[in-house]
């Protein structure tokens, strides 16, 4: 399967520039994502959708990965017809992975366990959501809540759709995960501080 991250966004709410540029413990934010895509067992080609909103991230994509990360121009400005137009330019017409730049705390393993759901769960697409109660726990602030079977559930901005039949609406399966990986998205200053300090406290458990 492939993966399309989507950092073409302004990220304005953050107010740090270029939003996947964003320094975290002195790597950038979509570094770890490209990590995680890289450390996962069932991902194949990476793409990342730019805009002309972050130039940086490309030129910094172009000399990082040198080609084994592939940039994708879109116009900018509109989430779902970026992706859209991301899936058809990269030409992909089975199930692709989509996500955002701005969850660090993701792993292979992570993304592996979405892969191995989405194919137990017999539709066509399939979202990933986290519970509003793990949010608050992280002091996150969710800017979108949604009520499923009486659970608030938070969307984490991660996906897999169908890229055979990418611009029709398409049946999806909600998966609630209760890691705290899928839940910590950086849009805050606070969200930032936050993901910094459990990546520290991480560090030295392990050490």
């Amino acid at each position: 399967m492939d993966a399309i991250i989507m950092a073409g966004g302004l990220g304005s709410r953050l107010g740090m520039g270029e939003k996947p540029c964003v320094s975290l413990l002195d790597k950038p934010l979509i570094t770890y994502v490209i990590d995680a895509l890289h450390g996962s067992s069932g991902i194949d080609k990476v793409y990342v959708a730019v805009s002309p909103a972050t130039p940086l991230t490309q030129s910094f994509l172009q000399r990082k990965y040198n080609g084994t990360v592939r940039t994708i121009m879109t116009g900018g400005g509109n989430y779902v017809g970026d992706m859209i137009y991301a899936v058809k330019e990269a030409a992909i017409n089975e199930p692709v992975l989509i996500i955002m730049s701005d969850l660090p705390l993701l792993n292979g393993k992570h993304i592996d366990y979405v892969i191995e759901e989405y194919k137990k769960c017999g539709k066509p697409a399939m979202s990933v959501f986290s519970p509003l109660a793990i949010c608050k726990e992280l002091s996150v602030r969710p800017d979108t809540v949604f009520n499923w079977e009486g659970e608030l559930i938070v969307p984490c901005g991660v996906n897999i759709i169908d890229g055979s039949n990418i611009e029709q609406e398409q049946d999806y399966e909600s998966l609630i995960c209760q890691d705290t990986a899928f839940a910590l998205n950086i849009n805050r200053a606070e969200d930032l501080r936050r993901c910094k300090e459990i990546i520290e406290q991480r560090l030295l458990s392990q050490s």
